[in-house]
């Protein structure tokens, strides 16, 4: 369980630099309920079909995952009005490091398009931002990304140090946790039933299942 004072430690790392780091493996994993207001979603709320992705921007699997199947799946389902998706952010180790970079995402007031485009971007440096090796480092990627999206050092600064952040992080893996003991990231809900089906992390299996998930919902 990953408690307030780990995510806290967000803040903390990135401000005071020096410290060496290392990329831990997620593991690989296959969710739901309600949307909260402070969640981010793409697509249409009336959609048959719910896709809930609980993800850690630190996480390999978790990137492989955006790197080669999220273009198409928004591309086929939720551009389409065939899914709604919405992504939980679920911290894996680092958790400090994934919790700033969330807060990154976030910052600014970010819409859900300039959200999943800077998670997108921190999907994509995420091997450079770990072979930088301090949290140093770490801090100095954070703030090139923060620019490239027009973000002020300063803006980024306070963005992930804002304990605000940590306790709605909290909030999100404390329930994740009760409803669907998650073991590891990504892990996927469709239509509030997690998914222990492995090939839900490729687009020929997650088709498959968004396909039967909404040719069900038609049926009801």
């Amino acid at each position: 369980m990953i408690g307030r004072r780990t995510l806290l430690l967000g803040a903390s790392a990135l401000v005071f630099a020096g410290s060496a780091v290392g990329l831990s493996a997620c593991n690989g994993a296959g969710g739901g309920g309600a949307v909260g207001e402070d969640e981010m979603v793409l697509g249409n709320a009336d959609a048959p079909v719910t896709l809930i992705e609980y993800a850690s921007s630190t996480c390999s699997h978790c990137a492989a995952f955006h790197a080669e199947v999220f273009e198409e799946l928004k591309t086929n389902y939720i551009d389409t009005g065939r899914v709604r998706y919405v992504f939980r952010e679920y911290p894996t180790a680092p958790a400090p490091i994934a919790v700033a970079g969330f807060q990154l995402a976030r910052c600014g007031g970010a819409t859900s398009e300039q959200y999943f485009t800077r998670v997108g971007e921190l999907f994509r440096q995420q091997s450079a931002i770990f072979a930088t090796g301090t949290m140093e480092g770490v801090r100095g990627k954070f703030i090139e990304i923060g620019a490239a999206a027009g973000l002020s050092e300063e803006q980024v600064m306070q963005c992930i140090t804002d304990e605000a952040g940590a306790e709605r992080i909290r909030r999100v893996v404390e329930e994740g946790n009760r409803q669907f003991s998650i073991t590891g990231t990504p892990t996927f809900v469709i239509n509030g039933q997690k998914v222990t089906d492995p090939s839900v992390v490729t687009y020929a299996g997650l088709s498959r299942l968004l396909d039967a998930a909404g040719a069900g919902a038609a049926a009801n």
